[in-house]
């Protein structure tokens, strides 16, 4: 079975590890992380992610400019990205069905179970 690559991007590296370690347990994803925003771009292209993971409100540069970075890249520009942020509640994501501005969120605290369905729902089972 060939593993989903899932890179996590967010400024707060327990919170990072502790989601690489969770996704890796699966058995199903090889999980990359990178806590600085500046260099989520060069470490994508290295990494070549199936999905992205990013947080929202990262010093340096938000959620939304590094996502754009992404979508103008040639080699990332159809990687999927799901945004993980605090700045909005579980409540607001379900009642926008898991988008807000056409995008996919995930609200802070990342439910396991949720952020499962979330990858399988983008990337297949």
């Amino acid at each position: 079975m060939n593993k989903k690559r899932i890179m996590i991007v967010d400024d707060e590296a327990p919170f990072t590890r502790l989601l690489q370690l969770s996704l890796e347990q699966t058995g199903h994803y090889d999980v990359r992380t990178e806590n600085n925003p500046l260099r989520a771009m060069q470490a994508a292209k290295q990494f070549l992610p199936d999905l992205v993971l990013m947080d929202v409100m990262m010093p340096g540069m938000d959620g939304g400019a590094l996502a754009a970075q992404f979508q103008a890249s040639n080699s990332l520009n159809n990687v999927p990205i799901v945004f993980l942020t605090a700045a909005v509640k579980r409540e607001e994501v379900q009642a926008h069905e898991g988008c807000i501005g056409g995008l996919p969120f995930l609200a802070k605290p990342v439910d396991l179970a949720e952020l499962t369905q979330c990858l399988q729902q983008h990337l297949g089972p």
